[in-house]
Parts: C-alpha cells; sequence; structure tokens
C-alpha cells in the first residue's frame, strides 16, 4: 500500500496541529496530499465558493507529501483538489484531524464532515476524524488507529455515497477500544447571548448549552462519553423511503 495516493483536508485551516501531524505520520507510508482552507472554515457545512475566485496556493512539496491552501471551504477544497492539483482520484480521502467533537446531528453544520462526503459524492472512499479537545495529539496511538482504519477501509471498500464519521475520545477509557454506533440527537438550550454595543442597539452571539439528555447506548454521542473512539457510518440520501410510499397513497390536489 506504499503507492496509496491520500488526500487530506480540513475546516480548521492548513495551519491546524491536526491535520498537519496526520500528514507528517502518513507520509512515511503513502503519498500525501494537503489541500485546506487558508484559514479556520468551521461550521460552513458543504457551502461552496461561486461569487469570488478561488486561489490555490502550494507552500510545500518534499517526497511524499504536498500541501496547498485554498481560501475557500472545506468543500471547495476536495473539489479544486480534484479537478486541478491531482491526475487522478486519490484512493482515499481524509477530513481532519478535527479538534473537536463532530458528533450527532452537528455533522450537518460540520465542515469537516461536508468535505467527506464532497468525497463520496465523487465516488471516493472517505472519513472525517474528530478529536476530542484537549486530547494530546502527540499521542502515536491515534494515527496508527487511522492508519489501519484506511487501510481495513481500502481493502474492504465502502458502499456507494457512503463514508465514516469517526469521533476518538481524549481519554480512552480502560482500552474500551471502538464502537460501530449511529448518530445522536444533539439539542441545545439558551443558544443566543444578547448583548448591547457601545450605541444602545441589541445584538446576539450564538452560544448554546448542550442539552445532556440524550441516553441511547448504541449513539456516538453516548459511546465518545463513555470512552470509546466512536465510527458512524453516514449515506447522505436522506430521503424516508417509507414515507415516501404513503405519500404516494396521499390526496394531495394541484388545486
Amino acid at each position: 500500500m506504499s503507492q496509496m495516493n491520500i488526500l487530506l483536508t480540513n475546516d480548521d485551516g492548513v495551519n491546524a496541529l491536526g491535520i498537519n501531524k496526520l500528514a507528517d505520520f502518513l507520509k512515511n507510508y503513502y503519498n500525501t496530499i494537503v489541500v485546506a482552507p487558508e484559514r479556520e472554515r468551521s461550521a460552513v457545512s458543504h457551502a461552496i465558493t461561486l461569487h469570488k475566485p478561488l486561489r490555490l496556493t502550494n507552500i510545500r512539496k518534499e517526497s511524499n507529501i504536498e500541501i496547498y491552501y485554498v481560501n475557500g471551504t472545506p468543500s471547495d477544497c476536495i473539489k479544486l483538489a480534484i479537478d486541478v492539483v491531482l491526475d487522478n482520484k486519490p484512493d482515499i480521502v481524509i477530513s481532519g484531524i478535527n479538534w473537536g467533537l463532530n458528533l450527532g446531528t452537528d455533522i450537518l453544520y460540520s465542515g469537516t464532515v461536508s468535505a467527506a462526503i464532497e468525497a463520496a459524492i465523487n465516488g471516493i472512499p472517505s472519513m472525517a476524524v474528530s478529536l476530542e479537545e484537549d486530547a494530546d495529539l502527540n499521542d502515536k496511538t491515534i494515527y496508527i488507529f487511522i492508519k489501519n482504519l484506511i487501510e481495513e477501509t481500502i481493502e474492504r471498500g465502502l458502499p456507494k455515497h457512503t463514508l465514516l464519521n469517526v469521533n476518538i475520545p481524549k481519554k480512552i477509557k480502560n482500552d474500551k477500544g471502538i464502537k460501530i454506533t449511529s448518530l445522536g440527537l444533539i439539542n441545545y438550550v439558551e443558544n443566543f447571548t444578547k448583548r448591547i454595543d457601545p450605541r444602545g442597539k441589541e445584538y446576539y452571539w450564538m452560544a448554546g448549552k448542550l442539552l445532556d439528555n440524550y441516553k441511547d447506548e448504541g449513539s456516538d454521542i453516548v459511546s465518545v462519553k463513555n470512552g470509546y473512539i466512536s465510527i458512524t457510518p453516514i449515506h447522505f440520501d436522506l430521503t424516508e423511503y417509507t414515507l415516501a410510499e404513503k405519500l404516494k397513497n396521499w390526496n394531495i390536489k394541484i388545486n
């Protein structure tokens, strides 16, 4: 597998520690290409850039590793990497390592997960990898696990339009290991903080306090909380097929 081409991106930006440490580890085994946003683009979801030119800048080119940055979103990075940087599609795309977990319904806002989705749209095996804040990025176990998952994914393959969402806790309690999970449901309360500016006008900061009442043991949320690495297969076909069949029998009129 030494000749595999691996594409890395993220939403923390090209200078983020997670993506650089992962790239420096993987270049010892694979041809590693990084195409990442020039700055942090967290919570941009699947946004793409339509109303300004995109610029692609190479900042590092050595044996087995190239690093580029783009003045766009994580999804832009995947599109440019496939269409401009690479001669052929990569064998796999890794979005991460993201600093902070991407669990449950929060993935709908995540630039990290959306980059992996963009790769899956283009028929490339992909995964989003996120690490709980305050974890030790010098822990080699993290990178060995990711490499093992890469090789297993390439060997076994993923279904069409499917990706893996991987979340790693800062401390794996009692060597519990890995759980295959489903997406949990994340709810917040007190989403906005009201403030007054120097001119006496109201403005709001999005804040939000996590409502910690989710108990589904099979979910990614509970599994990571209990010290497991969570791997959740995600399919971006959002169709609810059971309801679609029922809708055919509804008496829906045009006029």
